[in-house]
């Protein structure tokens, strides 16, 4: 069985590191695991940040080019499924509608999300594109309860929408550590929503009642120096780590006591699973995107501010025993819902509904 697989807003072996990228590597991983083989066959990046019209006009320019392209080398592979990962307003697949078409091959998409209210406005053009690919698709995975609602309100009376949990890329989980080093934080540091999330940190260490407490921070990006002037009132007690490659961040978590990140519009979170893999308790806001991640436990809303989330890390804090049972707890969460073998049985019969037999 041969699939094309393709990620319009950043390609899986693109250089820089992110959580997109993680997902995208996951996907063709476990795609692999149910037996095909699985190619990328375009490297086209869609995404405009700033909903440009000109830019727009480019990319869909390149991207009939890269339709031209594909479709003879589509017929010589033998494809019999395209799929898309993450089609969106600001990156759209602009390709795989076209070129499954031609083809005569099923649509796939995983993670798509619709955006009706940007059907005018500076990303006009490329939501039309989202939707419409949206609309061509023979099935939708969706890793967010959220985005079901829009998918469900506009799907068409044969299109399949299927649930696929965000995973980790293994069979197993790791070995535990004696949770009992620093906190951790794990994010890039970049303008906007992870800037904000490092900004609610600063303002409940600030309230923390805890003495001795210690905060690691993983990760790296342009906003470095202004997250180092935002935690620079706690001194020596915070850490900063760098980007770390992932032995060294697995690492990492076995030698934490507890993870602790806010979320701030965080579509997934990722690190909230490799993070309660390895035995962490976690300590975030009730977030939509985390909900999907993380284990029940109690998570302060956001309108609490940061006094419920020290409240939260002096409690865990103080009682260690109470930091093993949350991390005990986290880790069963995540075997039983979020590891490659589950994740590869849903993308198997999801793909066998519509005659795509792997």
């Amino acid at each position: 069985m041969q699939l094309a697989f393709y990620a319009p807003m950043k390609a899986p072996d693109h250089p820089v590191p992110s959580g997109d990228r993680s997902i995208a590597r996951a996907l063709l991983a476990a795609l692999r695991r149910t037996g095909a083989q699985v190619c990328l066959p375009s490297s086209l990046r869609s995404r405009d940040g700033k909903g440009d019209s000109a830019v727009q006009a480019a990319v869909q320019a390149a991207a009939d080019a890269e339709i031209d392209r594909l479709l003879p080398l589509g017929r010589t592979a033998d494809w019999q499924a395209w799929i898309t990962y993450h089609n969106y307003y600001k990156a759209p697949d602009l390709i795989g509608p076209a070129v499954s078409k031609g083809l005569g091959i099923p649509y796939v998409q995983i993670e798509s999300t619709r955006a009706r209210k940007r059907l005018s406005g500076p990303w006009a053009a490329f939501a039309k594109a989202a939707e419409a690919a949206s609309d061509a698709a023979d099935v939708i995975f969706y890793f967010s309860t959220r985005d079901a609602v829009g998918l469900k309100e506009n799907a068409h009376a044969t299109q399949r929408l299927i649930h696929l949990r965000p995973f980790l890329s293994r069979d197993t989980l790791p070995r535990t550590g004696p949770v009992n080093g620093p906190m951790l934080s794990v994010g890039m540091m970049r303008a906007g929503d992870k800037i904000a999330s490092f900004q609610i940190i600063a303002d409940t260490l600030a309230l923390l009642a805890t003495p001795d407490w210690r905060l690691d921070i993983a990760g790296d990006g342009p906003a470095r120096h202004e997250v180092e002037h935002i935690m620079q009132p706690f001194g020596n007690r915070i850490k900063f780590l760098g980007q770390l490659d992932p032995p060294t961040l697995q690492s990492t978590y076995q030698n934490s006591s507890l993870m602790f990140w806010p979320g701030v519009n965080e579509a997934l979170g990722m690190v909230y699973l490799e993070a309660q893999a390895a035995g962490l308790p976690v300590v975030a806001q009730d977030r939509p995107g985390m909900r999907e991640v993380i284990a029940p436990a109690g998570y302060p809303t956001p309108q609490t501010g940061a006094t419920a989330l020290a409240q939260m890390l002096d409690g865990l804090l103080g009682q260690p025993e109470k930091r093993q049972q949350m991390g005990q707890d986290a880790q069963t969460y995540v075997l039983e819902n979020h590891l490659m073998p589950s994740a590869t049985d849903t993308l198997r019969d999801g793909l066998a509904s519509i005659g795509v037999a792997t």
